[in-house]
C-alpha cells in the first residue's frame, strides 16, 4: 500500500470548495492506501493567529474531517505541532534548500505582494516545512492541485540534494497524486474568484457547518445573470457565476454538466437554485450534524488527535532520527 500524506490548514472553516476539491477524494483514498492526514497548525502561524481561535478551529476542522468520512481508527489524523519531527526535519531542510529556490516560489510572491520586507520569515520557508511534512513519513504520494505542484517539485529537489550531499538514497521521490476532476468551486459572490476561507464575506462560500437555512439563504443570494440556463456547456462561456452553480449542482448530484443543462435548459435561476439547495442540504446536512456531535465532546476530539499524533510520531521519529544521524548530530537521549 502506498503511504499518502495530505494536510489542510486548520484556520477558518472548511467549505464546499475544500470538500469537493480535496476531502471527498481523501475519503476514497482510504480504501486502498495508508493515509496520514494532518491539520497543519505550524503552517497556520506563518501569518498572525488568535491563539484561542486557532485551537478552536483545529478541533472544528478535525470534527469536519471525521464527519466527512476520514477514519481516525484505520488511518492517522493529527495536528502537526504535536509531532516535533516536522519542525526538526524542517530545520535540516532549511539548511539544505537554497535561497534562490525559495525566491522563485510563486505562492510566496502572491502572498507577500508588495510587502515582502514585512512578512514573516516563516512564510518564506513555508515550502521547506511542507517538504518535511511529507518526507518525515517517507510518503511517496501526495494529492495535489495545480497551486501546489511547484512546492512538490521543490520537496523532491530538497530530497535529491540531501541524498547527494550525504551520499545516501534515504528520502524517496514523491509522486503527485492527481485527483479525479471535480467542480472548481468559485465564490458565490464573484465567479472569477475561488471559494475561500479567507474571503471577508461569509456569503461567498458554503461552510460545511452551515445549517439548512443558511445554505438556502446563501444560494438564493448567490450572484447570477438575467439569462436563462443554456442547452449546452458552450452556452456557459462568459457566464462565470452560472457555470459555477451548474458545476456545484453536477458535483452534488453526480451528474455531468450536459445532463444538468438538459434538465434545466431554458429555466430561470429561481427554480434551479431551489433544486440546488435541496441537493446541497441532502449531501451536507448529515456532515454538519455529525460534526456538531463531535464538537459537543471536545475532550474526546483531543483524545482522537493525540492518539493520531502518537501513531504519526511512531513513524516519523525514527526517520528523522536517522536524518539527524546522517547530518552528524549526536543521538538523542
Amino acid at each position: 500500500m502506498a503511504r499518502i500524506f495530505s494536510g489542510i490548514q486548520p484556520t477558518g472553516i472548511a467549505h464546499l470548495g475544500n470538500y469537493l476539491g480535496a476531502v471527498q477524494n481523501w475519503v476514497k483514498l482510504q480504501d486502498s492506501n495508508e493515509c496520514v492526514f494532518c491539520l497543519v497548525d505550524l503552517h497556520a502561524i506563518t501569518v498572525a493567529q488568535n491563539p484561542v481561535l486557532l485551537r478552536d478551529q483545529t478541533r472544528l476542522n478535525a470534527a469536519i474531517l471525521i464527519a466527512c468520512g476520514i477514519d481516525p481508527d484505520k488511518h492517522i489524523l493529527f495536528h502537526q505541532s504535536a509531532v516535533h519531527a516536522h519542525a526538526r526535519l524542517a530545520w535540516i531542510f532549511n539548511c539544505v534548500a537554497r535561497f534562490g529556490w525559495l525566491s522563485r516560489m510563486t505562492q510566496f510572491k502572491d502572498k507577500a505582494g508588495k510587502d515582502r520586507e514585512a512578512v514573516s520569515t516563516g512564510l518564506f520557508v513555508y515550502p521547506n516545512l511542507m517538504a518535511a511534512d511529507i518526507h518525515a513519513y517517507h510518503a511517496t504520494q501526495v494529492p495535489v492541485g495545480d497551486d501546489q505542484r511547484q512546492h512538490l517539485e521543490l520537496a523532491n529537489d530538497i530530497a535529491e540534494k540531501f541524498n547527494h550531499d550525504f551520499g545516501v538514497e534515504f528520502f524517496p521521490r514523491i509522486e503527485p497524486l492527481i485527483l479525479p476532476e471535480t467542480a472548481r468551486v468559485m465564490s458565490l459572490r464573484d465567479g472569477a474568484k475561488k471559494m475561500s476561507k479567507s474571503d471577508t464575506s461569509d456569503q461567498s462560500r458554503i461552510n460545511l457547518t452551515d445549517d439548512v437555512d443558511t445554505i438556502a439563504l446563501k444560494i438564493r443570494r448567490a450572484k447570477t445573470d438575467p439569462e436563462p440556463l443554456p442547452e449546452t456547456a458552450e452556452g456557459l462561456a462568459g457566464r462565470a457565476e452560472a457555470a459555477n452553480l451548474v458545476g456545484i449542482y453536477a458535483a452534488m448530484t453526480g451528474q455531468k454538466t450536459a445532463a444538468v443543462l438538459a434538465e434545466f435548459a431554458g429555466s430561470g435561476f429561481g427554480p434551479f437554485k431551489e433544486k440546488l439547495v435541496e441537493a446541497l442540504i441532502a449531501h451536507l446536512a448529515p456532515i454538519n450534524a455529525r460534526a456538531q456531535e463531535l464538537l459537543a465532546e471536545p475532550a474526546h476530539l483531543d483524545q482522537i488527535l493525540q492518539a493520531g499524533a502518537r501513531r504519526a510520531a511512531a513513524i516519523a521519529n525514527p526517520i528523522v532520527d536517522e536524518a539527524e544521524r546522517l547530518v552528524g548530530f549526536l543521538a538523542r537521549g
